[in-house]
């Protein structure tokens, strides 16, 4: 089988200048470099390709013997070894120069090892690369997304089930991700085994809500409790309940604060605070007695809470 044209291996013109013929084996080097290509043996064989073809026609000498001569040029009196594919004769170039060293370094700047890429010590080891990172998703209580705790998730990885502890930390957000290092797909070529990223999602609770560090509650109160004041069993995340202390006079949406009952920094560890705001409930349905007494109520203490409100 004859070999392909080495400027159509690197996709130039016959006239092409040195500078494209150097650009274009770039472009290609980088594309179908063994080192990004472990798996893939087609990949590796066009890289062997255009290596050959940039070798002869990155070189004048070269490249005007192959103009003249085609793939019979290294038959026609170049001293000897002749080809330079072999132990002598061929001048060489620096791979790891022309790609900027983005494979990392290597013996005689060619990938192949032993200097020239098709003679002496054969290709070299392929660079270790570490293994590919899993990602994962698991739902947590409210509670241990604000406190922390311990959470199981289990993985098929590598064609096998795996049981996994994930440690939440304190305060962490809905949609936060922790990484567990190590837990990922193995590596190749002796490389470091990637990680899990398992984002965090934080299910609703049936009374709190979190506004940055703070927890909210909503507490319902009756008009007798807001006007006079009273004394209101609270709960908290996971201090139980404490007794509230509601002001005479107290409107409905005003918000009380227990201070360092809400949410830890996850820097600082320090909480924040349990706001409480209160909601005035107006009973529904009264009996005629109950609706005189606030008929009672309205003409001893006549007030119209709008005046001046919108003037």
């Amino acid at each position: 089988m004859s070999k392909r044209d080495y400027y159509e291996t690197l996709g130039v013109s016959r006239s092409a200048s040195a500078d494209e013929i150097r650009k274009a084996y770039k472009k290609l080097a980088r594309q179908f470099h063994p080192d990004a290509n472990a798996d893939d043996p087609g990949a590796q064989k066009k890289f062997a390709e255009i290596t050959e073809a940039y070798e002869v026609l990155g070189t004048d000498e070269k490249r005007k013997k192959y103009d003249q001569f085609g793939h019979n040029w290294s038959k026609v009196g170049d001293g000897p070894g002749g080809s330079p594919f072999g132990g002598g004769g061929g001048a060489q170039f620096d791979l790891n120069d022309i790609l900027g060293g983005m494979f990392g370094g290597g013996g005689g700047g060619s990938p192949f090892g032993g200097g020239s890429p098709f003679g002496g010590g054969g290709r070299r080891q392929a660079r270790a690369q570490k293994g590919q990172n899993v990602e994962a998703e698991i739902r947590v209580p409210f509670q241990v997304g604000v406190a922390g705790g311990e959470h199981e998730l289990t993985l098929q990885t590598s064609g096998k089930a795996e049981r996994l502890t994930v440690k939440v930390p304190a305060g962490i957000d809905d949609g936060g991700k922790v990484r567990l290092a190590g837990q990922g797909h193995p590596g190749h070529g002796g490389g470091a085994a990637g990680d899990v990223i398992v984002t965090i999602r934080v299910s609703a609770h049936p009374w709190f809500r979190r506004e940055a560090k703070n927890l909210l509650i909503d507490v319902p109160i009756t008009p007798s409790e807001a006007a006079l004041g009273a004394k209101v069993e609270v709960p908290t995340l996971s201090e139980g309940t404490v007794v509230l202390s509601i002001p005479a006079g107290t409107s409905s949406g005003a918000k009380m604060r227990l201070r360092g009952k809400g949410v830890p920094d996850r820097k600082t560890g320090q909480a924040g605070d349990q706001l409480v705001a209160i909601k005035i409930v107006t009973p529904k349905d009264l009996s005629e007695e109950a609706a005189g007494l606030f008929q009672e109520l309205m003409d001893a203490a006549p007030q119209n809470p709008r005046e001046g409100q919108w003037t």
